[in-house]
């Protein structure tokens, strides 16, 4: 309780740059929480273990098999490109990989969506925490120019603390926005990553296994 206490008053004493400084905080907080939960959790899966259950099927020549695999996985980019894709392939090879272009084309910005914001919000929150402590100093120096002699130092001093505070929860909030934002955006890759790799993998099966279908689709 000590602690957010004495956050509380720092906050207090930081004046009115402290606000939009929070704004970014929270801000950057929430896509942090949701990216982390989807990048680790709704769009992630087993891409080995995905592609081992479908080859089985393919190489077996089961089209509806490998179709009905696909739907029965949890719901991701990854198995909604190669849904598309398989539903296709008794049009063409061609219609396969144009189906899945355009599976990708429509699921990767869910994939990239917001994460960006992050450096934005970093850079915000370490000039307003700038601007907060330039304009302190500016009230500080002008209050001390005509404060009395035997009180100047004291002002200053308290003045000059107040304005640092807007310094380092700048530079706090802007630390933990930018790191995320690398963290996310190397998480953002992988995942995509794994989405074109994938994508490949199951357009070379097809190509490869494509006398074998049975499917009466």
């Amino acid at each position: 309780m000590d602690f957010f206490h004495t956050l509380a008053e720092a906050y207090k004493e930081g004046g009115w740059g402290m606000h939009p400084i929070l704004a970014c905080f929270l801000v950057a907080i929430a896509i942090i929480v949701d990216r982390t939960a989807k990048l680790w959790g709704a769009y992630s899966i087993d891409k080995h273990g995905f592609l081992e259950g479908l080859k089985g099927q393919l190489f077996a020549g089961n089209l509806d098999g490998a179709i009905a695999y696909v739907n029965g996985q949890k719901k991701t980019p990854l198995t909604a490109v190669v849904s598309a894709g398989l539903s296709q392939v008794a049009k063409g090879d061609a219609e396969v990989q144009a189906s899945m272009d355009e599976a990708s084309l429509r699921e990767m910005p869910k994939v990239e969506a917001r994460t960006g914001y992050l450096a934005m919000l970093g850079n915000v929150a370490t000039l307003s925490g700038l601007l907060g402590t330039v304009s302190g100093l500016i009230a500080c120096f002008a209050a001390v120019a005509n404060a009395a002699p035997d009180k100047k130092a004291a002002l200053l001093s308290a003045g000059i603390a107040e304005a640092m505070h807007c310094t380092a929860f700048g530079l706090g909030t802007g630390i933990i926005a930018l790191v995320a934002f690398s963290v996310l955006q190397g998480r953002t890759q992988h995942v995509v990553e794994d989405v074109n790799e994938t994508a490949v993998s199951v357009l070379n099966l097809v190509i490869a296994n494509r006398e074998k279908f049975t499917s009466k689709r």
